[in-house]
């Protein structure tokens, strides 16, 4: 009988390991950019949902403080709105209050005084309000990315821009009945536009309700 010679077991080639290698890493870096862009959108996502829950927040803020507004039966409006603030005196325990909300470069500011007794202290917080915004405290700082607001006020039987004197701003057709003079309006619309990178879009439209007590 003759011995059959053993078979020696055939390796990888060169050029086999190297594709193998390219495949590999092709599919690596496939399944790196899948779970890249999902980790992404998750994070986008995730600001997102911050942001509109901090805007729910602010927006149940605004309900509150509207309708605590007190009329002082002064001088001093118990609402007004100049274009970049909106300041209204508001029911505390030991007196009135005055709440600035204030939009200064892309944030929404807040500022709320201890309560006082009298039309004076009222003006002086007012002017002590508007010095604490102007100089920016991060404690005050309520909401970031808002690019511009307008409120519209309801009086009497229609709305119109809160800083008309008397139906020269129109928000929606038909007449505008004059604004009383310090007398806050039964209801608010605030028209806010956000900023890009923001993690909101477009406009928001929101109408509030003013309790005057």
């Amino acid at each position: 009988m003759h011995a059959t010679p053993p078979r020696h077991a055939r390796g990888f080639t060169l050029v086999e390991v190297l594709v193998a290698l390219v495949v590999m890493a092709t599919m690596a870096a496939m399944a790196w950019r899948g779970i890249d862009a999902l980790a992404r959108s998750r994070e986008i996502a995730q600001v997102r949902l911050a942001q509109t829950a901090r805007l729910q927040t602010v927006l149940a803020q605004w309900e509150v403080d509207l309708r605590a507004v007190q009329d002082s039966h002064s001088t001093v409006p118990p609402l007004a709105f100049d274009g970049g603030n909106l300041v209204l005196t508001r029911q505390a325990p030991l007196g009135l209050q005055v709440v600035v909300w204030s939009l200064r470069e892309g944030s929404l500011w807040r500022w709320e005084s201890p309560g006082v007794r009298t039309v004076q202290d009222l003006d002086t917080e007012r002017q002590r309000g508007m010095q604490q915004l102007a100089s920016r405290n991060p404690a005050l700082r309520a909401f970031e990315g808002v690019a511009g607001w307008q409120f519209y006020c309801f009086w009497g039987n229609a709305w119109s821009n809160c800083q008309s004197t008397g139906g020269t701003a129109q928000a929606n057709a038909g007449p505008v009945n004059p604004r009383p003079a310090n007398q806050a309006p039964s209801g608010l619309r605030v028209a806010m536009q956000f900023a890009e990178g923001s993690g909101l879009a477009g406009t928001l439209t929101r109408e509030l309700e003013v309790t005057v007590r």
